[in-house]
């Protein structure tokens, strides 16, 4: 079989250990080098000293972060592989080291490298990851506020819908201080607008659900609770301006056109760029991303018998912020997302529906971004254009059998 590449590289991962197997030609050699920076760059060395052409690695863990990026920085050619794809291979030798093999299979072309993003899109991605984290402990963190509340009698989230608005972080403070709140007090909290003027709770009902008992302990955790909110608020904001000041003048205008998508705000635009970028020429068709985010339902199929159709695993920060987005488009009724999934769900589920928005929403971001077109809603009557007559005479035929005889009238 021909080679592809005279003089390349295959290293095996480990957490302490990097096995380097380097081809020239024929011959081969092995070394071994531990995983820090001093050491990871006397590897680098070794190979520029060689001519090395290429390097393939398999994505282990986040082992082959360090390494690549220190193989980027000297100027190396680096893949990374998905070891998936490596066993699919055949040929393999039970006694051939693991850095031999990705060498040999390298040297003649036979591996298929993963995408990986420049710098600059990967420290934006680790950005909104960040933000993403954060997010999540901040909605762990008023959960346990709620909890804490429900424990004191306090039934604050009757009152007031956000928890982590204004209006409650006021009442909230007015607790702390220890006094009860009768019908004097919630004039005074009212007039000061301490209490929210839109609240649609009664005065009575108000008063009734903020008067609660609390002991010095309680009072104690939910200050602190409050401090770590205040913190991880601010915090989430500096990550907001971060990722905006990050991004470049082509990705925040990307992120700006997919926002005309039902679902999609400012911060889910962001984290959906800071994946996939904003040039799709890597991706042939929208099928490929599709598949590549997760988003495309199996096709196992056997003797004309359908198996488990059950999505593949995809790039987890794409497939979740997708899904949060399809729940958000789905609630406009006028919407083609809102008719895709109410027709898919009344058969194969809810959470099969909200994969399937989703996995409509990516389509038609790809068509945004790579063709420069303008999003357009098909509408929510979009599926009822189908097939017209047949669904009437149908519609028909179930009133009739439902004992009503309703006259055709042409349209």
């Amino acid at each position: 079989m021909d080679k592809v590449y005279d003089k390349c590289c295959g290293i095996d991962l480990h957490k302490k250990l990097i096995v380097a197997c380097f081809k020239q030609g024929n011959r081969q050699e092995i070394r071994d080098f531990g995983a820090t920076t001093r050491e990871l760059l006397e590897m680098a060395d070794w190979l520029k000293e060689g001519g090395c052409e290429m390097v393939a690695m398999e994505s282990t863990a986040s082992y082959w972060k360090p390494l690549y990026n220190i193989l980027e920085t000297c100027g190396l050619k680096a893949m990374v592989v998905n070891a998936q794809h490596m066993k699919a291979v055949p040929g393999r030798k039970t006694d051939v080291k693991d850095a031999e093999w990705i060498a040999d299979l390298l040297q003649h072309g036979l591996l298929t490298a993963s995408y990986i993003p420049d710098k600059d899109q990967r420290e934006l991605r680790e950005l909104v990851r960040y933000r993403k984290s954060l997010v999540g402990e901040r909605a762990r963190e008023l959960n346990r506020l709620q909890k804490m509340l429900e424990g004191a009698n306090i039934k604050i989230s009757g009152t007031i819908r956000d928890i982590n608005g204004k209006s409650a972080r006021n009442i909230l403070e007015h607790l702390l201080s220890g006094r009860q709140i009768d019908s004097a007090e919630y004039d005074i909290l009212y007039e000061k607008k301490v209490i929210a003027h839109n609240l649609k709770a009664t005065k009575e009902q108000i008063i009734d659900d903020l008067n609660g008992v609390m002991s010095a302990l309680q009072k104690k955790m939910m200050r602190i609770l409050l401090n770590h909110l205040d913190e991880l608020n601010a915090h989430i904001r500096e990550l907001d301006d971060d990722i905006d000041n990050f991004m470049k003048p082509e990705e925040k205008e990307a992120a700006k056109v997919i926002q005309d998508i039902p679902g999609i705000g400012n911060t889910s635009a962001q984290a959906i760029i800071s994946v996939i970028g904003a040039d799709m020429s890597r991706f042939p068709t929208d099928a490929h991303i599709a598949s590549w985010a997760g988003l495309c339902p199996g096709n196992n199929k056997s003797a004309n018998k359908r198996k488990s159709g059950k999505t593949r695993k995809g790039n987890g920060l794409l497939r979740d912020t997708l899904i949060v987005c399809a729940h958000s488009a789905v609630k406009n009724k006028s919407s083609y997302f809102h008719a895709q999934f109410a027709r898919i769900s009344a058969h194969r589920g809810s959470k099969r529906a909200y994969v399937a928005v989703a996995h409509s929403m990516l389509v038609a971001i790809y068509h945004i971004l790579k063709e420069g077109v303008v999003f357009k809603d098909l509408g929510a009557d979009y599926y009822n254009q189908f097939n017209r007559e047949r669904k009437i005479n149908a519609y028909l035929k179930k009133l009739k059998a439902l004992g009503w005889e309703v006259p055709v009238v042409a349209a």
